[in-house]
């Protein structure tokens, strides 16, 4: 039975979908078998990985019951995905019925056996679809940038997790907070992550030990369409990554 992942921050630019196709393509380098679902209207993930999103069943037609999970998933040589679909963005208009909160959950019921790992690249909006990643969802992690602003963001997303959970999915957790763009050298930063340990406290989770650094390396990966590890694997953000998939794997995750 596949362990559900998010990468979920209501705050755009701060490394989630980065993040999903990182670890996601380093899970499935060690040998797991591993599924992405877009949930991202803007469907970057998709496109990162050279992935259709047009003629083709994405996880928009599987959440409207259109398509089954496993007729929508395809194969890309950095790991398997449902695509996103821009029509995603108008769904919140158009599901209105109860038990709305649970369609990706049964959607992904089908395919749970068949992979080790399922990462969901949840929408920078705390909307429906998050709350269906959320639902669906055994841990969240949650990028986010050294800057106040970042701060900010993440006392609403925790009010969201926290209805999720009463609500809809019981045994959720907060696997952690990444640092992304992270810059050491630089005192904001550091006295950022200092007030973002305090914010870790109230999500009754922690700061992860890996940082990552920003580069344009990993930027050029995605408009290639290739996978960090195989693009720049002697780039210092892509080490960052290595770094983060064996601190989760040491976590049990």
């Amino acid at each position: 039975m596949a362990k559900v992942i998010s990468v979920s921050n209501q705050k755009g630019g701060v490394g989630k979908t980065t993040t999903v196709g990182a670890v996601a393509a380093g899970y499935k380098l060690i040998g797991y078998k591993v599924l992405c679902v877009d949930m991202d209207p803007q469907a970057n993930l998709s496109f990162s990985c050279g992935a259709e999103t047009e003629d083709c069943p994405t996880i928009y037609e599987v959440l409207k019951g259109e398509a089954k999970a496993s007729f929508s998933i395809q194969k890309t040589s950095s790991y398997d995905i449902i695509p996103s679909n821009i029509l995603l963005s108008g769904l919140e208009l158009e599901f209105t019925q109860t038990g709305r909160e649970y369609l990706l959950k049964e959607s992904l019921s089908t395919v749970m056996d068949k992979y080790d790992y399922i990462f969901i690249d949840t929408p920078p909006a705390l909307s429906i679809l998050t709350v269906n990643a959320f639902t669906a969802s055994d841990y969240i992690i949650i990028p986010m940038l050294a800057d106040i602003f970042s701060l900010q963001g993440i006392a609403q997303l925790s009010e969201t997790i926290e209805r999720v959970k009463k609500y809809c999915n019981s045994n959720l957790k907060v696997e952690g907070i990444l640092l992304t763009k992270f810059n050491k050298r630089i005192i904001l930063s550091r006295e950022i992550k200092g007030t973002a340990e305090l914010v870790a406290q109230q999500l009754n989770t922690e700061i992860f030990d890996t940082t990552i650094r920003s580069s344009v390396a990993i930027t050029e990966a995605q408009t290639s369409q290739q996978e960090i590890f195989s693009y720049a694997p002697n780039n210092t953000a892509v080490q960052d990554y290595k770094d983060f998939v064996k601190e989760l794997l040491a976590r049990g995750l």
